[in-house]
């Protein structure tokens, strides 16, 4: 049987890991009872690490990962990831909203063949704010990233090893897992799980936060914005032509008195589009540079228990 891994960033939801410890344990008992659970602590500011302590305590298969502050669900996820053995790798939130025997139901589907389940949240049991918000997050990140976002698709999933080890070989700075699963590529499928609602805790998630990671996804994943801006330019030259044509056929016609305006005016438009290609273009390439020469470590590790 293969051996699993269940990672789940932890971050506010002390209270839901008693039950998800208990849950997810008689999941896997199900599967393989060699397996391992990775809490990676995220600085839950309700004390959770002391809660990921005691399982360690009495089970040596729930691994503990402590980072130094808060980072984002998203790089500790990816600490998670880096500490993983397991042949298949469940990654899943630990509000309990991910309910874990839906593993059962997406691990039979990746025996088919498959080298990525991902879970599709059908009906979302969330606040229609929060599934108002993601609706607008995930149509900007498709818009501006050039690929098909599914709000109804999160974290939640099975990956082969040789997936995660792919995605932990991404170096990029900014990271967001769902993207990161749909670069890699590999033979993937989607299958519909339960929702649940979220008991207890609050999600982190709001409209500052959501428009914060899409920027920074945007950014760190396309290019199209710096496109955006060099047509805008160009636009804008296209633009000023036509003006000039309008004010130089004014001018002949008389109806242009004041010296000096048509040519400024002209000057002002023509020279404003230009600049704007320019900079575009230039931007391009400095934000190329520009994550090539950051090495800031994406998460530093406080503790460690059972690793």
């Amino acid at each position: 049987m293969p051996y699993f891994s269940v990672v789940t960033p932890v971050y506010g939801c002390k209270t839901s890991l008693y039950e998800l410890y208990f849950r997810l344990t008689g999941v896997l008992e199900t599967l393989n009872t060699d397996y391992e659970i990775i809490m990676v602590n995220d600085a839950s500011p309700d004390g959770a690490w002391d809660t990921i302590l005691e399982f360690a305590n009495k089970d040596k298969r729930v691994k503990g990962i402590n980072l130094s502050r808060n980072f984002g669900q998203h790089y500790a996820i990816t600490a998670g990831l880096d500490h993983c053995n397991g042949e298949w790798v469940v990654v899943m939130d630990c509000d309990l909203q991910d309910q874990p025997e839906e593993i059962v139901k997406l691990y039979n589907k990746a025996k088919e063949g498959f080298d990525i389940v991902l879970a599709r949240r059908e009906k979302r049991k969330d606040t229609f704010f929060k599934r108002f918000w993601s609706y607008l997050f995930y149509k900007a990140l498709s818009y501006f990233t050039d690929t098909k976002q599914d709000r109804t698709i999160a974290n939640f999933g099975i990956y082969k090893y040789k997936v995660i080890e792919s995605i932990s070989r991404m170096e990029d700075n900014v990271r967001y897992f769902p993207t990161m699963v749909h670069w890699v590529g590999f033979r993937k499928i989607e299958i519909c799980v339960e929702h649940c609602y979220r008991v207890n805790g609050k999600s982190s998630y709001n409209f500052k936060s959501l428009l914060n990671l899409a920027f920074n996804n945007i950014i760190a994943f396309s290019n199209k914005p710096l496109k955006l801006v060099i047509k805008f330019g160009f636009l804008i030259v296209f633009t000023s032509i036509l003006f000039a044509f309008y004010n130089l056929l004014q001018y002949f016609k008389g109806n242009i008195i004041v010296t000096g305006y048509t040519s400024l005016i002209i000057s002002i438009w023509f020279l404003s589009g230009i600049i704007i290609s320019v900079i575009g273009i230039v931007g391009i390439y400095i934000g190329q540079i520009f994550d090539k020469i950051k090495q800031r470590p994406m998460y530093i590790i406080s503790d460690k228990l059972n690793l």
